[in-house]
């Protein structure tokens, strides 16, 4: 039965119905603080947790419910008569209700310019206490950190005077859960700036949404952000029309804003199963998209597109003659939402700040097991090194650079090759470098005499090069470092094909 509840609130949503309703159940309420004042200003009888301890709140509030009174009252098993004697003798009633949330922590450090003093004050340490005490001995007490579970306590309540113990487990593992994710930002505040790994990890995420399933149907997913301000990330996007985003949508389209970012030229990106099929830049957004669809205008059908300047009517008009998943920009005139408006199901995202990178942060990949961490795939090349006879001309470099952003994004082993800032041929995912760019050439329309090639590791053997002079290609761009870069230079040599290297190797696997 509940007999006696404390109640410990900083979100005070609901909190005086449900103490009202509790006092007309003959309920004793014990509470500190703010929220005594507010249930006393209400009608409610609670008591200050300080009459019930005889000790007084101090240090600025610091110290309040870490009593042995509170504590024991909390977690005394019921059925054990050892614990009920001492209770006794210790002159401590039982408290079979906890109801608490805790100090606004996550809302104090998202406030801009917070100090770290303010931050640390907002850090609870009683309402964890409390709220775990509760949880592991949920056989015996109600916890509640949600208001939106008071109604469903309440139900209960008022059929059997208490609640099942199926509903105080529930409520005990979404207090376990809501203390480590609350730990695990402070944690995570406290270490932003650190780049050591440290012995243990804990990542917390809250969710945005459940999805209708992940990369197939029978599989569950659900979408998950990271706590704070992520800049020019897909969660701060606001979509304005179409379906749900789904499990794949979300990672392509991650992966075209990836890649976008290294662009600051008007830029559309067209990715297919996380790999880009077509990338263009040029004057405005309209020549830009031309030149993505032309690039491979097989590939771009059913897939995502992503730009960095505003979506106006005329590229519009041209963009909703294609079956297109999702279009992010950082906005759209009013005249091109009309057009869209004939293909509802296309998703148009709109992201203000979609140039705006986040900090360099890790990279993490699931494994059997366990987890891979390693630091973001930053800086684009360490030098710029012409290893040939050839030097490559000022409008090759501009689009060897291209490439090299482009095949950075990219499955391993991967070729890109560009002409005028446009993709003409792209290789990604295979387990021969050769054969990535046999597929690039094999499955291109384009004319590549006069383009550049990107690689984004070395190359083991001449045979690209081989291979890279036959269909036209008359500059590279890779990292270098083989055994045998030797032939990879002397067969550029021989076929008047400059190269140069990078010092930089961008993997992506």
């Amino acid at each position: 039965m509940i007999n006696r509840a404390l109640i410990s609130v900083s979100d005070k949503t609901g909190i005086v119905d449900f103490a009202m309703q509790l006092q007309k159940m003959g309920v004793e309420i014990i509470s500190t603080g703010g929220t005594a004042k507010l249930l006393r200003e209400s009608g409610i009888n609670a008591i200050d947790v300080s009459d019930v301890t005889g000790f007084p709140e101090c240090l600025d509030g610091r110290v309040k419910t870490l009593h042995p009174v509170v504590h024991g009252g909390i977690l005394a098993i019921r059925e054990n008569q050892e614990h009920m004697q001492t209770l006794n003798e210790l002159g401590i009633t039982t408290i079979d209700m906890v109801i608490i949330n805790l100090y606004p922590f996550k809302e104090t450090i998202l406030k801009e310019g917070v100090a770290l003093e303010e931050a640390i004050e907002n850090i609870d340490i009683g309402g964890p206490t409390m709220l775990r005490s509760a949880a592991k001995n949920y056989n015996d007490v109600t916890v509640i950190i949600d208001p939106s579970d008071y109604g469903r306590v309440l139900k209960e309540l008022e059929v059997t005077g208490n609640t099942t113990l199926d509903t105080r487990y529930n409520l005990a593992l979404k207090v376990f859960r809501h203390t480590s994710h609350y730990d695990a930002m402070i944690a995570d505040y406290l270490g932003k700036d650190t780049t050591d790994y440290p012995q243990t990890i804990t990542m917390t995420y809250e969710k945005v949404q459940d999805l209708r399933y992940g990369e197939n149907p029978h599989q569950k997913a659900a979408f998950y952000r990271e706590i704070g301000k992520q800049t020019g990330s897909l969660v701060e996007g606001k979509q304005l029309q179409g379906k749900e985003l789904s499990f794949n949508n979300i990672n392509d389209a991650n992966g075209a804003l990836e890649l976008l970012k290294e662009f600051d030229e008007p830029t559309i990106v067209a990715v297919k199963h996380t790999n880009p099929c077509g990338v263009a830049s040029a004057t405005n957004i309209y020549e830009a998209y031309q030149k993505t669809y032309q690039a491979d205008p097989v590939s771009i059908f059913g897939g995502i597109i992503a730009a960095n300047d505003v979506i106006d009517v005329k590229t519009a008009e041209a963009m909703k003659d294609i079956f297109l998943e999702v279009i992010i920009a950082p906005g759209f005139t009013e005249a091109a939402l009309e057009i869209f408006k004939s293909k509802k199901n296309i998703r148009l995202i709109q992201l203000e700040n979609i140039k705006s990178t986040k900090r360099m942060d890790n990279d993490q990949k699931k494994v059997y097991g366990g987890i891979l961490l390693q630091q973001k795939d930053g800086d684009l090349t360490e030098k710029l090194d012409v290893v040939t006879e050839k030097q490559p001309s000022t409008e090759e470099m501009e689009d060897l650079i291209f490439a090299f952003k482009v095949v950075k994004h990219m499955k391993s082993n991967a070729i890109a090759i560009v002409k005028n800032r446009q993709t003409l041929a792209l290789g990604p995912g295979q387990t021969s470098r050769v054969w990535a760019l046999e597929n690039a050439i094999n499955n291109t329309k384009h004319d590549l005499k006069g383009s550049v090639l990107a690689s984004d590791a070395f190359f083991p053997f001449k045979d690209t090069v081989e291979v890279a002079s036959r269909a036209g290609i008359i500059s590279i761009i890779q990292p270098g470092g083989s055994m045998k870069d030797d032939e990879s230079i002397n067969e550029c040599n021989a076929n008047n094909i400059s190269m140069i290297f990078t010092g930089t190797r961008h993997f992506k696997h």
